[in-house]
């Protein structure tokens, strides 16, 4: 059966996966056994899937992050060079927990920046922006900026990635895309 993505040759891809067409999988990652990959992903230098994660359409992962068992991962996700995930809240080499992983989904348009930590659990809304080193201890709304250690919510960001200024109406505008967004108790949608 002829493939209709492209792996590096140093790339391991396990038995039971499922990898969409146009997607490119770099130099020394590793797939493990039945994963879930969308169309025109992007998988960077020494990254590991372990199995049964699920990465929608167009997902770029930067080098070297590892993607635990899970994790789901929306269409349009950005996950940022060496960010983290868990999937154990607490870990214990002598003790096997991995009937206790606890899921993480990414949603759609989300980003992760370099070297930030999600821990176990806590989902991350729709075009939410998680910047760099933040440490993520908590669900993260849709369209939130989150910074620091612990993460805290510092604002809102346009789906173009652009943080968003509200009005004493509020109403913004992305400089980008000119698209409008509400702010409405405590709550982004656009308009």
């Amino acid at each position: 059966m002829l493939k209709d993505y492209f792996s590096h040759e140093t790339a391991i891809i396990d038995e039971g996966c499922e990898i969409g067409k146009g997607t490119k999988i770099w130099h020394f990652s590793h797939i493990m056994s039945n994963c879930k990959i969308g169309e025109n992903c992007n998988i960077g230098q020494n990254v590991v899937v372990s199995p049964d994660v699920v990465l929608g359409k167009n997902v770029k992962i930067q080098n070297n992050v590892s993607i635990y068992t899970g994790v789901i991962c929306e269409d349009d996700v950005f996950l940022g060079p060496s960010m983290v995930f868990t999937n154990v809240i607490n870990p214990r080499s002598a003790v096997n927990r991995k009937n206790e992983y606890l899921k993480t989904t990414v949603k759609q348009g989300a980003s992760i920046g370099a070297n930030a930590t999600i821990v176990c659990g806590h989902d991350i809304g729709r075009f939410a922006f998680i910047g760099a080193g933040a440490v993520v201890t908590k669900t993260v709304p849709d369209y939130a900026l989150v910074i620091g250690n612990p993460a805290r919510q510092t604002g809102w960001m346009s789906e173009y990635g652009h943080k968003l200024n509200f009005d004493k109406n509020g109403i913004a505008i992305c400089p980008e895309s000119n698209e409008k967004y509400q702010l409405k108790e405590n709550t982004v949608s656009k308009l």
